[in-house]
């Protein structure tokens, strides 16, 4: 059995299922997780089980994320029309201190900067993003930034520094119960191509909403 195949698709439907019926009933609108735990791993030797990663979810999170670009002048207003929620233009840059930056980190889920922008943006937003595991992220000088904008409304990280297991979000309580599952295959499909070992042999996989205990899926 594989992580595309039905009757594994069935289980993570199951579990997602139990999961959502399992949380506590918290007024505001719970996300749910996926979490892959691997065996017999020794994160510090073997480098393929450390994640930095970017996931794009086909079916979205059901959550805006906000995104902050960092461009030439010329282009700030028209991608706040696009979506951007906030832009900076290349003269506004050396006018950040320490607690703008901060304010920026808290405030933005990614932060995408021109690729002749990011020395500039790294010296000044680095120390206020990089704890916060929100390294900006350099676009080239002629893509398009709206698609992008576009695209990391969509996305998830997987991070992880020394413990045997990763996860992130695939979505939230309210979104189909078959999109829930569309967004963890997409996940778990990244995570076995990066780590090379059939996962459903080599790992557990559970996922959790905000409040429940993590359901293990079992198939």
């Amino acid at each position: 059995m594989s992580i595309s195949s039905r009757e594994f698709r069935e289980a993570l439907k199951s579990a997602i299922q139990l999961a959502i019926g399992a949380k506590k009933p918290w007024k505001f609108v719970q996300s749910v997780e996926l979490i892959v735990a691997f065996r017999d791993v020794d994160v510090k030797k073997q480098q393929e089980f450390r994640f930095r990663d970017t996931v794009i979810l086909p079916k979205g999170l059901d959550k805006e994320s906000h995104i902050c670009v960092v461009v030439d002048d010329a282009s700030m207003q028209k991608l706040t029309e696009v979506g951007a929620y906030r832009a900076i233009g290349r003269s506004d840059i050396s006018k950040i201190d320490k607690k703008s930056a901060k304010r920026i980190a808290q405030e933005c889920d990614w932060v995408l900067v021109r690729s002749d922008l990011m020395g500039q943006a790294g010296r000044v937003l680095g120390p206020a993003l990089g704890p916060r595991g929100k390294s900006p992220i350099a676009v080239p000088v002629n893509a398009d930034m709206a698609s992008y904008i576009k695209q990391y409304r969509n996305a998830v990280r997987l991070y992880s520094k020394e413990q045997p297991w990763v996860g992130c979000r695939i979505g939230s309580e309210k979104m189909p119960i078959e999109a829930l599952v569309e967004n963890a295959i997409a996940v778990l499909q990244y995570i076995e191509e990066k780590v090379k070992r059939p996962l459903l042999q080599s790992s557990r996989i559970y996922v959790k909403t905000t409040s429940s205990p993590a359901i293990e899926v079992v198939s």
